[in-house]
């Protein structure tokens, strides 16, 4: 595994009024999702998945294709994704009138790609990491000159999903502990970052799949560290290592991270439909995972359900292996 320098050393973290400016550049765009009650007293649900294109990506994406310089938008916007950052981009692209091209894996879900393609964008496959998508993607835009929306690793980025963390202190101001999943860490660095700067008393938590522990590596190390791989059904978190900008905001505001296995993330996804009628992708499910496992802090305690895309039968699938999961805990 590789280490990187300090990263609070060489970056200037985002600020409060970033995120207030953000959020007032996705309004009318991103949609103000709801809060609602769990079948668990003192646990809420911030319910992402219901945005318009099925997860909280479009926040960010939005911000940064919205203010790049209009002649740089004009030649069109690019970027790598495992799914959800992928769609949005698209999404913000056709809203903004401007072309895009989308680099996922061999590997990414077929319901993601057709909603890339669905919003206009050209889809293009390669290899199946988030360092194969990259390199793609980078080739891809110094030839076409296009311009790189990168998924998470972005001051813009992370501002536009920091909108997150302004409406839950909103929707729920005796909030005392909010879950937030990690992938490359843009959500997570934008949540705490507008939690802490605001209420520095509410805790901020990430959760991430045991097979893809990227920022709890990394924070234990220190420094960014890159995985050798990682294996999970939670797709929107396998990136192999975090952001340095995003490291570095976790670093500086995140209390704790926890990882949660396959069958604790599928049975989740299962308690989320059963109990709340939720659909959520295996990804927007775990830090429901994490309160169900690791147990329920005290207090008003939200998780956040990052996303809802996920194909019928998978579906089926996750929740068959929830109720397998949870019978397995009962006995």
């Amino acid at each position: 595994m590789a280490q990187s320098p300090d990263p609070i050393m060489t970056h200037t973290l985002v600020s409060l009024d970033d995120i207030t400016a953000a959020a007032a550049r996705v309004r009318g765009v991103a949609r103000r999702t709801p809060v609602i009650a769990s079948a668990r007293d003192g646990l809420f649900l911030k319910c992402e998945n219901m945005q318009p294109m099925g997860a909280f990506k479009m926040r960010g994406a939005y911000n940064m294709v919205a203010q790049l310089a209009p002649d740089v938008r004009a030649r069109g916007v690019i970027t790598y994704s495992s799914g959800n950052h992928g769609q949005a981009v698209a999404m913000a692209a056709r809203r903004l009138g401007v072309p895009a091209l989308i680099v996922m894996p061999e590997t990414a879900p077929k319901v993601k790609v057709k909603g890339a393609q669905a919003y206009g964008a050209e889809v293009v496959f390669a290899g199946r990491t988030s360092f194969d998508r990259k390199q793609r993607a980078e080739e891809i835009a110094a030839a076409k000159g296009l311009a790189m929306v990168p998924p998470f690793d972005h001051e813009w980025i992370i501002a536009g999903q920091g909108t997150v963390g302004l409406e839950i202190l909103e929707q729920c101001p005796g909030v005392g502990t909010v879950f937030v999943p990690v992938g490359g860490g843009g959500l997570i660095a934008g949540v705490a970052t507008a939690i802490k700067r605001t209420r520095p008393d509410v805790r901020v938590i990430g959760v991430e799949p045991a097979g893809a522990p990227k920022m709890s590596t990394s924070l234990a190390a220190g420094a960014p560290v890159t995985l050798d791989r990682t294996a999970s059904i939670a797709d929107g978190l396998l990136a192999l290592r975090p952001g340095d900008l995003t490291f570095a905001h976790a670093k500086a505001f995140v209390d704790q991270v926890l990882t949660v296995t396959d069958g604790q993330i599928a049975a989740a996804v299962e308690w989320l439909f059963a109990t709340a009628k939720i659909v959520a992708e295996p990804s927007g499910a775990a830090t429901t995972a994490a309160v169900l496992a690791h147990g329920q802090p005290p207090g008003e305690t939200v998780a956040l359900v990052s996303g809802g895309n996920v194909a019928p039968e998978d579906f089926a699938r996750y929740i068959a292996d929830g109720e397998r999961e949870g019978a397995a805990q009962d006995r």
